[in-house]
């Protein structure tokens, strides 16, 4: 039986939309019949784990079947050991190894700061997911760009963090990764902003190998269903009492096109 896809969800900045976009791709695969897992490696935070949690819960109470992975939840620890980083890395590749024989999809989601754990499961990942928010500054992460000109000078901290990830992959002989970068919380309204953003992020991802694809609106759906456990894919479903809306169709028309290209691509990965 061949081994299960990783996904990973990853970016040195917080509120994205990362575990967001992860509980969507988990459903999302869960609903096509596959054995998914997942990981929250932002212990601390442990967004995803409660959204899984939430989610348990608001089945439970409403008595409807809904969907869950294997969830696990990994901390790392804050200032290890030599010693200590060397068992938790040796503990979580064996975590990996025994998911991916048991699942077909392992979701990954990280913390929005650098860690040991944050580079193994980059380096480990098949498909690797990156969310922005749709503005400058937070495409600095990605890439240095000159202010006058909006060139790209260099690629910025955490596109160095992915290419060290892809050279362990390729001195493993495993498959490239496949790396998508998301626009998450744009603007409904077009922008020169939006249009200056789309065109660097296509300029940086023919230069260091990634797909640009435009994510989901800002709105405040998004919170209310977190606090259920429910995501896009399941409102309208008789019994989740949560009634669609035009908001619901628009930001769903979103989600769809970009489950359709991530997930593809997901599963015939490597």
């Amino acid at each position: 039986m061949a081994e299960g896809k990783i996904i990973v969800i990853g970016n040195e900045k917080g509120g994205t939309g990362k575990s967001t976009l992860a509980m969507h791709l988990i459903v999302w695969f869960l609903r096509q019949k596959k054995r998914v897992a997942s990981i929250d490696l932002d212990g601390r935070q442990g967004t995803l784990t409660h959204y899984i949690q939430n989610r348990a819960a608001y089945g439970e109470a409403h008595q409807i079947e809904l969907g869950l992975p294997e969830h696990m939840t990994v901390t790392p620890r804050e200032n290890p050991t030599e010693q200590e980083r060397i068992d938790d890395e040796a503990a979580f590749r064996e975590q990996l190894d025994r998911l991916r024989k048991e699942n077909d999809l392992i979701v990954i989601d990280t913390a929005g700061s650098d860690s040991y754990l944050f580079r193994l499961a980059h380096a480990a990942a098949d498909v690797l997911i990156t969310p922005i928010n749709d503005s400058l500054l937070d495409l600095d992460v990605l890439a240095k760009v000159e202010p006058e000109t909006l060139l790209v000078k260099a690629p910025g901290h955490y596109a160095q963090t992915v290419w060290q990830a892809r050279q362990k992959r390729a001195a493993a002989r495993k498959p490239q990764m496949r790396w998508f970068v998301l626009r998450n919380r744009v603007m409904h309204v077009s922008t020169r902003n939006e249009k200056v953003i789309w065109k660097l992020l296509e300029a940086l991802g023919g230069r260091i190998n990634f797909t640009p694809l435009r994510g989901l609106g800002e709105r405040i759906i998004f919170r209310e269903l977190f606090l259920k456990g429910l995501t896009l894919l399941d409102i309208g479903q008789s019994k989740t009492g949560v009634k669609m809306s035009m908001a619901h169709v628009t930001a769903r028309q979103e989600l769809r096109s970009i489950l359709q290209a991530i997930g593809e691509e997901s599963l015939s990965a490597g």
